[in-house]
């Protein structure tokens, strides 16, 4: 699957799924708008990609808990954008 819709498969099913919240759908959909910002950037939007999958609305990402959570993602969308 390429890159870019894989990252919005993974983000409809995140929305979808685990609630994704809206202002980090709307910055992910930002990036799919702008594809030619991002495409020498794959290493990270594939870290994205794993990151929106792994997302857990709930926190499941204590001691034992291997999701993401809002910080951990918001964190990789602003990197993502400092880089363009």
């Amino acid at each position: 699957m390429e890159l870019f819709t894989e990252l919005r498969a993974v983000t409809e099913a995140a929305q979808r799924e685990q609630d994704l919240p809206d202002p980090l759908a709307a910055k992910i959909f930002a990036i799919l708008d702008n594809p030619e910002l991002f495409r020498a950037r794959e290493k990270e939007i594939r870290e994205l990609i794993g990151q929106v999958n792994d997302y857990d609305t709930y926190g499941q990402t204590g001691y034992m808990g291997m999701g993401v959570n809002n910080a951990i993602l918001e964190g990789t969308l602003n990197r993502l954008w400092a880089s363009v």
